[in-house]
């Protein structure tokens, strides 16, 4: 048969895009080389490995662009087509450089050669960097890694890769896994293990060839196998030709022994081969569990030089072949591949005759014929090849199927018609083909004599899709001989002359093929049949060739096709009897029927295909009437009566083959399970593993095998098709079919392209597992069921794995129809672009003058709080109480005399105190709620004094400056209003900029900024600081700025014991400098703020020395003068000797026993003379300062030392349940104790006593009482009666000694239910609040309380004051983040009635401001934890020692009182609709575990809303009828909630997303349910005459569209029903298509719910 004749079509001439982009970016630099080296590539080799091993995704874009690497010098352009996709700049020139896969990474890198490095690129840009000590000559690609060859170097004993000194070139360090790593964007590694190999070695025993499996890990060694005995390959001298990045093989040539040799690569067990080598005493074994090993598998002799190319194609019958064209000898040898699968491992080997050879000078690997088979992961590989005599000619294999000439025409522009005829034919006589160049996929460069080079294309494949699937069909079923005489017929002359031109139709392919086929079937009957079948088919044969049948095929054609599609079998025999020599044709047609058949019953299962359908089944019935085929005949009249008309039914037939019936295995799969089904129902082609073209019909057989109870076998099922099965867990065959979907790629796309009744089983599966699938499902799933909310929040926890991320985003996409692929994560309206404009937002105040000023909290109102509080104006009340930016009401006459002034004057004096509180409550309330851009200064609202006089037309009135001291009133104020303003900035994902920190430095120290560096420490941004910045703020000496810096370093690096942090904490504390240092006179405040700070920074840590320094400074004054101040000092020492030792008492070291006895000393019992005390003796330099130690007549001033060591003590032994420790810590008993121990210190003991037995605290009346010693009980119950013998004086020491424990008992509920919003606990503690603030003044009755009445006849005011308050502050610890109305109207009224009654002390209005922020910290959306840190950070901001003014430092530093903030958890969640974008309200269920108070409890809560501790928390549950279910499985842990970013977060920052069900509206839009489908009257939208009856005023549009969004809240839908109702479509045809449209949408709806 002669050899097909083609034309290339031309794309247009060639020049590479990296020169046309280097001249769009402008004059070169003067260094720029001029030689540039470039290669181009298939996109799917820099795609993910399973999005380029889906062929459905790269069989849907055949014409895509070729891509680009440009190389010049040491810059890269990457592009694709003639855009530019990226660009990489390099610190060197570029040796080599290629795309590879490594490991199990499925993204392709980037791997770039330089002299001194290799630099590999993921397809983001992010770049590893690998230092190269030796010289690597070239790299190349293998499947699971990067081949390095390295050049022979003759002095290695001198060359350290390493100094000695780096950890890196030490032995445990040459094999460290990946996971020992991390994976950073910009990781410069230089650790190479192979590389440091031979340090000490020479040349001859250096690797040459080492693989590098991963970005992160050291290059391997690679072994090399011969003679069953593997050592390290050191064959220097074969130098690597070629390598595949599919199949792991390597071909080498060695100039010195003149062949060429073919290497397979081998993952081998490595232990043996590292104990034979020299590592074996430098690796122990078992480290490296595999090894890669080369095997030689084929040698080549006789070549002078390397083959100029080497590359894989495939032979006729898909067997892989590795060609080498040997320009020297002009030939293209082949050697084929065999390979053999031995437990699921493939062996490679060749036989030693399975090579051949053609003519050629230049060749190329093409895909043309075959372009969607694969076999496994090869396509099936043509090859180009150019002789000598310029003839370029297609093989298949061994097979030339056609020569391709030049076009008449080449390129654009160059039209050769405008010359004459001799013309013409002397150009193309001079312009020849002399090579072939870049060739991808089924394109290629053309170089011509002239120089010119043009880019061509081969025709890849017809561009009917039907002639392409069955031309793939015929290559994948039938036997590869006969497929091949198919190619010839298909690609030689005759016919199928539509191949050679690029303007050819669709129909025009598909009747060529058609004719192609029968041309076949003509040329079959000149074959001789079998001899054992002679006699029975002679009848046959006499039919086929009588008149009668030729007539019969002339007259039968069907009308509605074209006439000429009526195929003619006896036409004119042109090429011969091609089929002799092959035993049966009959055989081989009914292979061709048989996977033509397949087809048929695959494209039955699409609705897209019904055209293409009903053109296959014409040329399968003349197959099938050709052969005599009664049965199949009859299966497609069935399915297309209209063709009985045209095939009469052959009444005898040699086969009575049943022909398979996709649709019958399915009925019978169903109806008796998969294993009674026949498989003989089932196309071979469906069964076969890695079919393309039957891979639709073997998806859907796969998930009906599945569903009806197939059995797995690895991929394969029982019922003989294979499956991909996504990963996840499944109880039901159900689940196990979604997961099947998922894994296949099969979503609601290709859902929709099956028949209504194939689809409708799948469909009933997804709504079966729709309500409660499992949690540990790909996003993919999710998205299949319909549950966007459940792949949400997926998605976000799968992003802790960069490399699965584009694999799931493709999945996502996949998984969604067109018109549900606007699923995005959802973006909760964040309060930086929020609006307060809002009409229930606003702050509305009467006598305000200005309105709304900035008062530190105007980004409060968000769509977040506006959902927490709906129409409740709590927050408004709350940003008005704590307002400090604007001048305060001052109630006065209207014509004041001068008496009046100085009353205008007392009360705003009275007022400033409440007004400098205020900055503490509303740092608390504004706490961590919004952000703050970078590239702005953060602004601190004013703190106003001043009162305006409504009276006198808002007339401003200022403080008498004569009478007081305004700026130091204000000094600490100013540092609490700026420390307010920092804390509302939220704790960012990543680290706050150093530059914007500096950026809001001002040229002068003040207290603002030192109350913002404060604020940011507690949120923990002061890491970004240096030394040098550090040092830089000590050194202006500002008092505040100093305070606000040690302790944000503090805790910020709290229990890090970071030692240059610590260093500059110590110089602060002059006691402990050595004796030979001078003195320094630092203000006591702050070395009391450096004390804590110490205490911050080495928290938890039992540090034994630091703990005995601060034992010391309890019992010291601090330095200077001011003698006031040391009990603060003292204070001080011992919260932070208490956090250095937090909860460690029992298990601290022994010399903790005397540092326990030194702390009773302080408190106040007996001193212990024995030998442990002199374990604390003073050091020489502690005697030479001994005048600071407190001794003050007496041994120690219990007075000053025992609250710091009461503090200390019970922080030591927190929630240790010590009875020792409880028994030496007692409540005074006796008359004489109680004239011994000061009131206030009885309080204390009482806190430390509860907080070491933490688990005997129970919020009852009961325990309270248990609390107060029975002497003064019996005292206090009997205030009222006769006194008996008792004196007043003990009466009063009583009293205050029951009013200090009450409180001290109350203090310690609030320290144990922080957070918990317990119902028991708020209940008593507002019950004591009330009795307390009764016995001061009487306002209300409380005949239900037994507690004694008349305190205050005992106690003065000031006590009652300070305990009320102190309870109600741990009552809003109690409730913290809840507003509780009932609490936050008792803060209303203490806050007003001091005002009226003229008590304004300021630490009992700091006490409310404090609390009232608690009560709403963090606008609601922030609680406390009880964590050890936790409630010790608490003790410290709740101290009962509250401040007389706004600079009073002397017991307890103000600025302590912001440590709460180390207390706070973010436990607020908000459910979002993950339809629309918004949070929504939502029932959940909550679970906490069995506790020693309560059982396991469940208790609803309505989102958003705070969530226990995760301690206890045990399910999370989204319940109720109107949002599908989600539930969240925890494991309680001591642990702290989780931060904002964690990607183990499985609240997702407190955003939970939730999918409302169709028919059910919000809780927003529908409160009570009234609006739900269910509950709607139906009759009453169809009641109406017509929708087109309607005005266009009318509200008809509006309940349509009202009524479209209950039934589902897709966004598309939403908007086609907004269109639809759009008034101005009002002609009546519309108005008609709407009216139906929407009748039986509803309808349909209706139907579905009552299902």
């Amino acid at each position: 048969m002669s050899v097909g004749v083609r034309e290339l079509s031309v794309l247009g001439e060639f020049k590479p895009f990296g020169l046309i982009a280097e001249a769009l970016d402008g004059k070169p630099a003067d260094d720029v080389i001029d030689s540039y080296t470039y290669f181009l590539f298939d996109p799917e080799v820099c795609k993910q490995r399973d999005e380029a091993d889906d062929s459905d995704t790269s069989s849907s874009s055949s014409d895509r662009s070729d891509h680009e690497l440009f190389i010049r010098g040491n810059r890269i352009i990457w592009s694709t087509g003639s855009r530019v996709h990226k660009r990489f700049t390099l610190s060197s020139s570029v040796i080599m450089a290629c795309w590879c896969h490594m490991g199990d990474m499925s993204e392709a890198l980037l791997c770039v050669l330089q002299s001194d490095c290799l630099t590999i690129y993921n397809t983001a840009g992010e770049v590893v960097s690998i230092p190269l000590p030796h010289t690597v000559t070239s790299i190349w690609p293998l499947p699971f890694g990067l081949l390095l060859q390295q050049a022979v170097e003759g002095n290695l004993t001198t060359h350290v890769p390493f100094p000695p000194s780096s950890p890196l070139s030490s032995a445990r360090d040459i094999f460290r896994p990946k996971r020992d790593i991390g994976y950073s964007p910009q990781h410069s590694y230089s650790s190479l293990s192979a590389f440091d190999y031979n340090i000490k070695g020479d040349g001859a025993s250096m690797p040459s060839h080492l693989i590098l499996k991963d970005p992160l890990e050291e290059p391997q060694l690679i072994y090399i196998e011969e003679r069953g005995k593997a050592s390290i390959m050191r064959e220097f001298d074969e130098k690597t030709i070629w390598t595949s990045d599919c199949i792991p093989l390597m071909a080498s040539f060695n100039k010195g022994k003149m062949q060429h040799s073919l290497w397979v690569a081998e993952v081998v067990d490595c232990n043996l081969e590292v104990a034979n080598s020299k590592l074996s005493d430098v690796v122990p074994p078992g480290v490296l569990p595999k090894q890669c090993s080369f095997r030689r598998i084929w040698q080549g002799k006789g070549a002078q030089t390397a083959a100029s190319k080497v590359f894989l194609a495939t032979d006729d019958d898909t067997a892989p072949i590795i060609c080498f064209l040997l320009q020297e000898r002009k030939k293209l040898l082949s050697v084929r591949l065999q390979s053999v699968e031995i437990n699921n491992e493939i062996l490679y080997d060749i036989k030693p005759d399975m090579s051949w050879s053609v003519p050629a000078v230049a060749a190329a690997p093409v895909i043309v014929t075959r372009p969607r088979v694969k076999v496994g992961l090869l396509p099936c590989v043509d090859i180009m090849a150019l002789t000598s005599e310029n003839s370029l000619l297609l093989y298949s294999g061994k097979q030339c199927l056609c020569r391709y000439t030049l076009p008449s025409v080449l390129g654009k522009g160059q039209a050769l018609r405008t010359l004459k005829s001799s013309e013409i034919a002397s150009a193309l006589l001079d312009v020849k083909i002399v090579g072939l160049a870049d060739a991808v996929e089924g394109r290629v460069n053309v170089i011509l004599t002239n120089g010119q080079i043009y880019r061509c294309t081969l025709r890849r494949r017809p561009s009917s899709s039907l002639a392409n699937d069955c031309i793939t069909t015929m290559a994948e079923g039938l036997t590869s001989s006969f497929f091949n005489h198919f190619l010839v017929l298909l690609w030689g002359d005759g016919d199928s002359a539509y191949l050679a031109q690029a303007d050819s139709g669709v129909d025009s392919e598909w009747e060529s093929f058609c004719s192609i086929i029968m041309q076949m079937c003509r040329k079959s009957r000149h074959v001789p049949r079998r001899s054992s079948n002679s006699v029975s088919h002679s009848s046959w044969e006499f039919l086929i060739n009588s008149s009668f049948h030729k007539n019969y095929c002339k007259q039968k054609f069907i009308p509605e096709i074209s006439p000429r599609m009526s195929l003619d079998l006896q036409g004119s025999d042109s090429s011969g009897s091609f089929l002799h020599g092959i035993q049966s044709p009959t055989e081989l047609f009914m292979e061709t029927l048989d996977s033509l058949h397949g087809l048929y019953e695959s494209l039955k299962l699409d609705n897209l295909r019904k055209r293409d359908l009903g053109l296959l089944v014409v040329l399968l019935c003349n197959v099938a009437d050709f052969l005599g085929e009664e049965s199949y005949l009859d299966h497609y009249v069935r399915d297309f009566p209209g063709l009985s008309k045209n095939f009469g039914i052959c009444r005898t037939s040699f086969s009575q083959k049943t022909p398979p019936s996709l649709f019958r295995w399915l009925e019978h799969c169903l109806q008796h399970g998969c294993n009674s089904a026949n498989i003989m129902d089932l196309s071979p082609l469906i069964r076969k593993d890695g079919s393309s073209a039957g891979s639709w019909a073997r998806k859907i057989v796969a998930f009906y095998s599945l569903l009806c109870g197939a059995e797995q076998s690895g991929k394969k099922l029982s019922s003989g098709v294979y499956c991909n099965i996504a990963s996840g867990s499944s109880c039901t065959k159900e689940e196990l079919t979604v997961l099947a979907m998922v894994g296949e790629r099969f979503g609601l796309q290709q859902l929709d392209l099956l028949p209504a009744g194939v689809s409708l089983p799948l469909r009933h599966v997804l709504d079966k597992c729709r309500e409660s699938p499992p949690t540990d499902w790909p996003a993919a799933a999710y998205i299949l069921l319909g549950r966007q909310d459940l792949a949400l929040s997926c998605s976000s926890h799968s992003r802790q794995s960069k490399e699965l991320e584009p694999h799931t985003k493709l999945n996502l996409v996949s998984m969604s129809t067109p018109y549900m692929q606007h699923l995005h994560p959802v973006t909760i309206p964040s309060s930086v672009s929020d609006t307060i404009g809002l009409e229930n937002t606003k702050l509305e105040d009467t006598d305000s003058v200005d309105g709304i000023s900035t008062d530190g909290m105007e980004h409060i109102f968000n769509s977040s709080t506006q959902l927490r509080y709906g129409r409740d104006l709590r927050l408004n009340e709350v940003r008005r109480l704590l307002c400090s930016a604007r001048p305060v009401a001052i109630q006065t006459p209207v014509n004041p005399t001068a008496s009046d002034q100085d009353l205008q004057q007392a009360q705003l004096w009275q007022l400033a105190q409440r007004t400098t509180a205020l900055p503490l409550g509303r740092g608390a309330f504004t706490l961590a709620t919004t952000c703050t851009l970078l590239t702005e200064a953060l602004t601190v609202p004013k703190l106003v004094l001043a009162g305006r006089l409504p009276a006198q037309q808002n007339a401003t009135v200022n403080l008498d400056p004569n009478i007081r001291n305004v700026i130091d009133l204000i000094s600490w104020p100013e540092f609490h209003n700026a420390v307010a303003s920092g804390l509302r900035l939220a704790p960012l994902q990543g680290k706050m900029s150093r530059t914007w920190i500096i950026y809001n430095k001002p040229e002068d120290p003040n207290v603002m900024h030192a109350g913002l560096l404060f604020a940011l420490g507690l949120h923990g941004h002061l890491r970004v600081l240096t030394i040098t910045d550090i040092y830089q703020y000590y050194s202006q000496e500002h008092e505040s700025t100093t305070v606000g810096l040690m302790l944000g370093l503090a805790a910020s690096y709290r229990g890090t014991m970071q030692p240059a942090i610590s260093k500059s904490l110590y110089v602060h504390i002059p006691a402990r400098y050595p004796s030979s240092f001078p003195e320094l006179e630092l203000p006591s405040l702050l070395q009391s703020a450096a004390l804590m700070s110490v205490g911050l920074l080495y928290e938890g840590s039992a540090h034994p020395q630091t703990m005995q320094i601060l034992m010391g400074e309890i019992g010291r004054r601090s330095g200077g003068d001011n003698v006031l101040e040391r009990e603060g000092y003292a204070v001080s020492a011992g919260f932070s000797l208490g956090l250095v030792a937090l909860g460690r008492g029992e298990d601290a070291l022994g010399f903790l026993d005397t540092l326990v006895d030194r702390l009773f000393q302080y408190i106040g019992g007996k001193e212990l003379k024995n030998e442990r005390s002199q374990l604390l003796a003073p050091s020489a330099d502690e005697h030479n300062r001994s005048a600071g130690q407190t001794m003050d007549g007496s041994p120690v001033n219990v007075d000053v030392t025992a609250p710091g060591a009461i503090i200390a003590v019970a922080l030591m032994y927190l929630k240790t349940e010590s009875e020792v420790i409880l028994s030496r810590l007692s409540t005074p008993c006796t008359h004489f104790d109680l004239q011994n121990v000061r009131p206030d210190f009885i309080m204390l003991r009482v806190i430390a006593r509860n907080l070491i037995m933490w688990s005997r605290v129970h919020p009852s009346e009961d325990w309270i009482q248990f609390q107060i010693p029975e002497i003064i009980q019996n005292c206090v119950t009997s205030l009222g009666d006769e006194m008996g013998d008792m004196n007043e004086m003990d009466t009063e020491a009583f009293v205050l000694a029951y009013v200090n424990i009450v409180a001290g008992a109350c203090i310690s509920l609030g320290l144990r239910f922080a957070g918990t919003k317990d119902g028991n606990a708020q209940e008593l503690l507002y019950k004591y609040a009330a009795y307390f603030l009764n016995e001061i003044k009487p306002v209300s009755a409380t005949s239900g309380y037994t507690w004694p009445k008349g305190l205050s006849n005992y106690v003065d005011r000031g006590t009652l004051e300070t305990c009320l308050h102190l309870i109600v502050l741990s009552l809003c610890v109690v409730m913290a983040g809840s507003g509780h109305l009932q609490t936050f109207r008792l803060l209303k009224y203490l806050r007003s009635r001091n005002c009226a009654d003229g008590y304004t002390n300021y630490g009992n209005q700091m006490v409310v401001s404090l609390a009232i922020g608690f009560l709403f910290l963090g606008a609601g959306m922030r609680s406390f934890s009880t964590s050890n840190s936790s409630i010790a950070a608490l003790l410290i901001t709740l101290y009962p020692r509250l401040p007389t003014g706004p600079n009073d430092n002397r017991c307890h530093l103000q600025a302590f009182r912001h440590l709460y903030v180390l207390a706070t958890e973010a436990r607020w969640i908000q459910t979002v609709d993950v339809d629309t974008g918004l949070p929504v309200y939502a029932p959940v269920e909550i679970t906490i575990r069995e506790t020693e108070h309560y059982a396991e409890t469940n208790f609803c809560e309505v989102t958003p809303c705070i969530l226990p501790e995760r301690a206890i928390l045990k399910t999370v549950r989204v319940c109720g009828p109107r949002y599908w279910p989600q539930v969240l499985e925890l494991t309680p842990e001591e642990k702290p909630w989780w931060s904002s970013g964690d990607k183990s977060d499985p609240f997702n920052s407190g955003v939970l997303y939730i999918k409302r069900k169709v028919g059910a509206c919000s809780y927003v839009d529908d409160p009570i349910g009234c609006q739900s489908l269910l509950s709607r009257a139906m009759h009453k939208v169809f009641s109406l005459k017509s929708f087109r009856a309607c005005s266009p005023n009318d509200c008809i549009g509006a309940t349509v569209e009202q009524l479209v969004s209950t039934f589902s809240s897709d966004p598309s839908l939403n908007a086609f029903a907004q269109l639809c109702c759009d008034p101005s479509w009002n002609s009546r045809q519309v108005s008609d298509y709407v009216s139906s449209f929407w009748s039986s949408f509803i309808l349909l709806y209706k139907h579905l719910l009552g299902q």
